[in-house]
């Protein structure tokens, strides 16, 4: 499987404000970017997957639902999870 416990632990870590932090707006940004970046990767070889890019569209909302959600409410904390990520909105 391409995202182990060990790997999601890292993410969590890397992004949350504590060592098991999975609630959090950066935590769950951090995990669905490190998802989308996965399925587009499965999606370039596998274009007629249909199942995987209507997955691909709901994480992207999801994120997106996160960062508008982080940028109402925390400005410092949004620009700090986009630069970090490297995520151009």
């Amino acid at each position: 499987m391409y995202l182990d416990q060990a790997k999601k632990q890292e993410i969590f870590t890397q992004y949350g404000k504590e060592t098991k932090d999975t609630g959090s707006p950066e935590s769950q940004i951090a995990l669905f970017t490190f998802r989308i970046k996965h399925l587009t990767e499965h999606l370039k070889k596998n274009h007629k997957d249909h199942v995987t890019a209507r997955s691909l569209t709901k994480l992207v909302g999801k994120r997106r639902a996160l960062l508008k959600y982080l940028y109402d409410r925390d400005i410092n904390r949004y620009r700090a999870i986009v630069k970090a990520l490297g995520l151009r909105r």
